[in-house]
């Protein structure tokens, strides 16, 4: 009887726990949700989002001036003045709201300087100075991606249809399409708040969207409509777009970086590049970029690339190839970013891998829009060898936050950005309870609505190769160790049939190039040109 009683109270205190403990998930969800509603109606209205007092702090400036002591140079970079060190970004510490601390400030990361090099760089006193040193000043985007309609509808140029799109004097709107930026002159008065935001009307005429265009303005692209953004209802155009900086490390993926030059041309308003001297196997190699840069192949972009060069291997990075390769994204980002100027907290900082290609429309949905949550991931098309061996799945890497997250959560390194425990990270907590926003992860995109490409070992024969000799020493195996697999004619053969290295072949489903989101739209209107990699040339 009396061990009866006291399993019946042991039952009882484990009931009463597993009650307490539903309680207690009750009452968190109803607070999220509640936080969520919350978060909805401030972002509806710039004049609540303004009484945040949250990150947009300090004033939106508009028409900004050179740094003292720097000067314009050709390619619309600035040269480092003697007292840039004291300046700098000094406004940035205000905007993050750090205190005394200046982001800026910090050393680089200590990489032990363990293997260094002197290489030749470009003549100090030539035209194109110490290109490593230079800053570039972020400005804001003129061109008029909204219009307003006599009806006074504000809609997005691009995604509405032509005979919808009339300005104030009746005159159609001549819509802006794929990478052209035609300055289009069209009445768009709408009062603006303090922040480049404009005020809602109480009654919204909707604009009519052609194919691929979602929302009243028709400014929401396909894969971000069928993406898992929790706000979709609270999206709203800005006034006065984002400014967008895509940051990549480059070794051999010219004709990617050009697919990426070309994609998000009229997107991003700064491409942070960064080269090494070392492969990330931490073996010397020549400074190709940099001499592709210099002989004008890039002259096309050269206005927006700010280049960051690594002249050092990070110590323990030949033991463990993973030290290498993280490095390689935390010099970018801390180097790359001390260089900016002008940054504002909500403007969007974008890591990506030379392979990884962001498609142009998901991207430009993060310049021109309020309301998303942040951090964000891009659904990618997986590739091996070349486009048209298509792999089973999406790869979906953390890539985009703004620059404030950037600093107040991930500390400025960019590969802490790639990683997905930012919830963990001891500035998350505050940096939610600053902002008054509910940080949310969501992926541009959707397994079967691609967002962008990652098109790996997407090389020829020799371009394979010798990414097996300078591939870094952490996964294994390590191919490039091996002979045989560095052998052209094996190579080849992998191309011919999507086989690995490994001796396994994939099942691949088939691709045709007409098929949506094949491929980056500048390959495919140069399809003689890039056939190797949008064609199997061992078929």
């Amino acid at each position: 009887m009396v061990i009866h009683r006291t399993t019946m109270r042991r039952h009882k205190v484990f009931l009463f726990g597993t009650l307490a403990l539903c309680v207690l998930s009750l009452l968190q969800y109803c607070k999220a949700l509640h936080h969520m509603l919350m978060l909805r109606e401030l972002y509806t209205s710039s004049v609540n989002l303004e009484a945040l007092g949250f990150l947009w702090r300090g004033n939106v400036r508009s028409g900004m001036k050179p740094l003292p002591g720097s000067r314009p140079s050709d390619t619309g970079l600035w040269e480092p003045g003697d007292d840039r060190g004291e300046q700098g970004n000094a406004e940035v510490e205000r905007w993050i709201g750090h205190g005394s601390e200046d982001p800026w400030g910090k050393e680089q990361p200590d990489s032990g300087n363990v293997n260094r090099m002197t290489v030749t760089l470009p003549d100090p006193n030539g035209p194109w100075g110490e290109l490593h040193k230079r800053s570039f000043h972020l400005r804001d985007d003129p061109t008029p991606f909204f219009a307003r309609t006599k009806s006074g509808a504000y809609c997005f140029r691009e995604g509405t249809e032509m005979a919808f799109l009339k300005d104030d004097s009746g005159q159609t709107v001549q819509a802006a399409r794929e990478g052209q930026r035609k300055i289009l002159h069209a009445q768009q008065e709408e009062p603006k708040s303090a922040h480049g935001k404009y005020a809602q009307r109480k009654r919204l005429v909707k604009c009519m969207c052609r194919q691929g265009w979602h929302g009243p303005h028709c400014g929401i692209p396909t894969m971000v409509q069928h993406s898992n953004l929790p706000t979709k209802g609270s999206l709203m155009p800005r006034m006065v777009p984002r400014r967008v900086i895509n940051a990549i490390n480059i070794n051999h993926e010219f004709d990617l970086l050009h697919a990426r030059f070309h994609e998000l041309a009229d997107t991003v308003d700064l491409f942070l590049v960064c080269e090494s001297n070392f492969t990330a196997y931490g073996k010397s190699k020549q400074l190709h970029f940099l001499r592709l840069l210099l002989n004008g192949t890039y002259n096309y972009m050269r206005h927006k690339i700010l280049y960051v060069f690594l002249d050092h291997f990070p110590k323990g990075g030949q033991q463990n190839g993973w030290i290498a390769d993280d490095y390689l994204r935390t010099f970018l980002s801390y180097d790359g970013m001390s260089r900016v100027q002008g940054a504002r907290p909500d403007d969007v900082f974008l890591i990506n891998d030379a392979d990884e290609i962001p498609a142009r429309e998901g991207i430009l949905f993060l310049k021109l829009y309020d309301g998303w949550t942040e951090p964000v991931s891009i659904h990618m098309r997986k590739s091996l060898y070349g486009f048209f061996w298509r792999q089973p799945g999406t790869l979906d890497v953390h890539s985009a936050c703004t620059v404030a997250m950037l600093f107040a959560v991930y500390d400025g390194d960019g590969i802490s950005l790639r990683r997905r425990d930012y919830y963990s990270m001891p500035g998350f907590r505050n940096y939610q309870r600053e902002s008054g926003h509910i940080l949310v992860h969501w992926s541009i995109g959707s397994p079967v609505h691609y967002a962008g490409w990652h098109c790996s070992w997407c090389f020829r024969p020799e371009g394979i190769s010798h990414k097996l000799i300078s591939a870094q020493n952490g996964d294994f195996p390590r191919w490039g160790d091996y002979v045989e697999k560095r052998d052209l004619n094996y190579i080849k053969g992998l191309i011919q049939t999507g086989g690995w290295f490994d001796g396994s072949v994939g099942e691949y489903p088939s691709t045709d190039p007409k098929e949506p989101m094949y491929a980056p739209k500048y390959l495919l209107k140069n399809f003689p040109l890039y056939r190797y990699i949008l064609e199997n040339p061992y078929a």
